[in-house]
């Protein structure tokens, strides 16, 4: 039996761009038959007031748009932990101006193990660009692991 090997996705609050990138590669990852599976966390240790819901509007439009059902569409958003980073064999932060001081700060002795991207929040860019973005990246990403 294969070992299924994982990806963390991290962003802030769980709730936008590392909830979509987790879904998005999910969905190709099983669709090809990749041995990967993605989770996310935020970075962040507390959860945010202006997150209403379990995923962002923007997020779940987006995947709704592609066919994708999200796995993971009803659970609340989740801070990260030092045994999330145990379980995944790859890390990547959606901003790293954003989230390399929060990984830092929090996790000190794995914040080498992430891969950043350079994806910004809803409040510097639309979501069309962002989530378009994300799905260059997902794309780059599953290529690199086939």
């Amino acid at each position: 039996m294969t070992t299924i090997q994982r990806i963390l996705f991290l962003c802030t609050g769980n709730y936008y761009r590392s909830r979509y990138a987790e879904e998005l590669f999910n969905h190709i990852a099983r669709a090809e038959g990749l041995g990967w599976r993605a989770f996310s966390c935020g970075a962040a240790d507390q959860a945010f007031p202006e997150n209403v819901g379990p995923m962002s509007e923007y997020a779940r439009g987006a995947l709704a748009a592609k066919g994708i059902v999200p796995e993971g569409g009803l659970r609340d958003p989740r801070s990260c932990s030092l045994s999330d980073f145990d379980e995944a064999q790859r890390v990547v932060a959606l901003k790293e101006t954003e989230h390399r001081p929060l990984i830092e700060q929090r996790f000190p002795g794995v914040a080498n193990r992430v891969i950043y991207w350079h994806i910004d929040d809803i409040e510097f860019v639309h979501p069309s660009i962002a989530l378009a973005q994300i799905d260059s990246h997902v794309s780059e990403l599953i290529s690199t692991l086939k």
